[in-house]
């Protein structure tokens, strides 16, 4: 979508009012009902239920105020995005959200994030309500978030046909104009010699691999790094995947999107920090100078990989550019991947998992998820499955020698390249939601950008 179509009516706009109502509040709010509405409440029998509506008309028939059933607030199960279903469900109009029952910037988000739609090939087949800002929250901040996620998935749900290394590239730059941060791309020679793990996995491609280098915000501030994987398209390489298995693989370049999406929010925000944005780009293809299993690599660090299998190829991407981040020595690197089968299989689509040695910020992580409404699981980096990793003719395998633990040596192996920085944050992400929820549209997420503005928003305030 055209991120700038996503907005707010001006907080004066004459709209009609929508109460969201926890059960619990529901006889103050009935009480002041007008007699006729109270009826037209009882005749329709609502009850306000998690999702349920109720249209109340004026003396001429027209919509004059809309009551929205909540459901119990205190339950573990709700949904704090549950306003969102507003969105799917209101007639055409101009709208406002009245005090009382919600947290009215929550309630904001989540109709904007309900309104995304992917219209770049199929026009959209509805206008959609439209809502005025609450006058009582930062309406800039919220439209800065829900732009910066639309713009993220609309990279994850454009088809790989239309977008390679070089679409990858054209966001970033993009971005980087906007905000007046420098940027670099290494790609050709160079990328052979000084990221050799990047151009292995996408020199089978006619779309050339690359490397992607952001920089913004003051040079004395304190450092911070984000790495995004970038794989376009994954066959799986030599150790080719089932045709099953390729249908969402337009998304393995999900971690990019996050990294792009959180960028923007952080940018957009003005922290106190020196950002560095970076993104290996390729596409895993299959060709004759393809790399193979058994392969062995030297990576930018010096170490060598053995090849165990050519579908592991993000984590090879990652290594390189992790190398590069640790050289800097940031007070904090982050990386984002749709690296592993095994973390969806422990946590499902909609939890991405996260790792890291450093157990006060793991508490931050938490706590910035809670906040953002962006939840993550922490999974450990057990060390000793590091040997699962050896290889007899190599400094260590691309994957481990068996069934187990497959994120968590995903992990580790990303560790090699970062072992020097302490506060290293890895978060497996899905980068899709299987189905539509609230505030979660059906395809393409970037998953954990809200998680990592907040978290930044807390360590590193604005200046």
């Amino acid at each position: 979508m055209q991120t700038d179509l996503l907005d707010l009516l001006p907080a004066t706009s004459d709209a009609i009012p929508i109460r969201c109502i926890d059960p619990a509040e529901w006889n103050s709010v009935e009480a002041v009902l007008t007699p006729i509405q109270r009826a037209y409440v009882e005749t329709t029998g609502f009850m306000p239920k998690a999702g349920r509506l109720c249209l109340l008309p004026n003396a001429e028939g027209r919509l004059e105020r809309v009551l929205f059933g909540l459901g119990d607030t205190t339950a573990a199960a709700y949904d704090r995005f549950t306003a969102g279903r507003l969105v799917g469900l209101l007639p055409e109009g101009r709208y406002r959200f009245e005090e009382g029952g919600v947290d009215l910037a929550e309630a904001t988000l989540a109709w904007l994030l309900s309104s995304y739609r992917f219209g770049r090939y199929k026009a959209s087949p509805a206008k959609l309500p439209a809502l005025a800002a609450p006058e009582t929250i930062d309406a800039d901040a919220v439209l800065r978030i829900a732009r910066a996620v639309a713009a993220g998935r609309d990279l994850v749900n454009t088809p790989s046909n239309d977008l390679g290394p070089a679409e990858i590239e054209a966001a970033a730059r993009a971005l980087a104009d906007r905000f007046g941060a420098a940027i670099s791309v290494t790609s050709g020679e160079e990328l052979e010699r000084e990221f050799p793990l990047v151009h292995a996995v996408g020199k089978a491609s006619t779309r050339p691999p690359q490397l992607i280098d952001l920089t913004w915000g003051p040079a004395d501030a304190p450092r911070v790094t984000l790495v995004g994987k970038g794989v376009v398209f994954d066959t799986g390489g030599l150790d080719i995947k089932p045709s099953s298995g390729m249908l969402l693989m337009k998304k393995d370049m999900g971690g990019s999107a996050a990294a792009l999406s959180a960028a923007e929010m952080v940018m957009g925000s003005g922290l106190n920090l020196r950002l560095r944005l970076i993104i290996p780009t390729v596409e895993n293809a299959i060709a004759g100078n393809a790399f193979r299993p058994g392969d062995i690599l030297r990576a930018r660090s010096g170490l060598t990989v053995e090849i165990g299998n050519t579908d592991a190829e993000g984590r090879l991407i990652l290594a390189d550019a992790l190398t590069l981040a640790e050289a800097e020595r940031p007070d904090l690197i982050i990386d984002f991947a749709t690296l592993t089968g095994a973390a969806r299989t422990a946590l499902g689509p909609d939890l991405p998992a996260y790792f890291t040695e450093d157990d006060a910020l793991a508490s931050a992580v938490d706590e910035a998820g809670r906040a953002a409404i962006d939840p993550v699981w922490r999974l450990p980096l057990h060390a000793p499955y590091a040997s699962l990793l050896d290889s007899k003719v190599a400094d260590l395998n691309n994957v481990s020698g068996g069934p187990f633990a497959g994120a968590i040596t995903a992990a580790l192996f990303l560790r090699r390249f970062a072992s020097k920085t302490k506060r290293h944050l890895h978060f497996d992400l899905y980068g899709w939601n299987p189905s539509t929820k609230p505030g979660r549209p059906e395809g393409g997420e970037v998953q954990t950008a809200r998680l990592v503005h907040q978290l930044l928003k807390t360590l590193y305030p604005a200046a």
